[in-house]
């Protein structure tokens, strides 16, 4: 199968795709893994990429474009594979379908994992984050410290990073209205949409998305 994952930031994506290409026996292709593994390796692309983030600019769409396809093309991603975080918006979209065509594809289906703006703000605005190690990391209400403000693993300081700030997470759902939410009505004019809900533990949303995908 070959499927693209869309839905707001703290929605779940990163988690559901993991699950799901696993499941699938297809490989999950992110946007960021993307671009570490490029700059990384110093692929021309990479090198692109890192001059506009080190600039403090967005990474323009030829150069996400570029390293989308050349990942598409791995012998891995031949039967399928599932796209987390790209397509970000129309013009991506459109040049996706140019390089399926191109090479007697097609999409299988979008899965759009639908969560409301207030529940997305509570899931990332109340992350806590351990200073001693990242991987620590815990949440105000669904996974509460035994100690406020203290790690149970190693007794560090738990701290809210500024990226997950209630005002960070309204922007970053701004951003996400304005220039990701469209490719939805684009994918639903193809009769590609498939829209569930991500309410709930992992276990049963992942559920529900492989059932909606067999549909």
């Amino acid at each position: 199968m070959r499927i693209v994952l869309v839905g707001p930031p703290g929605a779940g994506k990163g988690t559901q795709a993991a699950f799901l290409a696993k499941n699938l026996n297809i490989p999950h292709i992110s946007t960021g893994d993307l671009f570490r593994a490029n700059i990384s390796q110093g692929t021309e692309l990479g090198k692109q990429a890192k001059a506009f983030m080190d600039a403090g600019d967005l990474v323009p769409d030829a150069v996400t474009i570029g390293m989308a396809k050349d990942r598409m093309e791995q012998p891995d991603a031949a039967g399928g594979f599932l796209l987390d975080g790209f397509p970000r918006n129309v013009s991506q979209a459109e040049a996706l379908d140019g390089m399926l065509q191109a090479a007697n594809m097609k999409l299988d289906a979008v899965l759009d994992l639908e969560v409301e703006e207030d529940e997305v703000v509570k899931r990332i605005a109340g992350r806590r984050i351990c200073r001693n190690d990242s991987s620590h990391v815990f949440h105000v209400t669904y996974a509460p410290p035994k100690t406020g403000g203290v790690c149970d693993v190693c007794g560090g300081e738990l701290y809210q990073r500024g990226d997950d700030s209630e005002e960070t997470v309204r922007t970053r759902l701004e951003v996400y209205h304005t220039q990701t939410e469209p490719i939805i009505d684009y994918y639903k004019a193809q009769g590609l949409l498939v829209t569930i809900s991500a309410l709930g533990e992992v276990q049963d949303v992942t559920k529900r998305a492989m059932e909606a995908l067999k549909k």
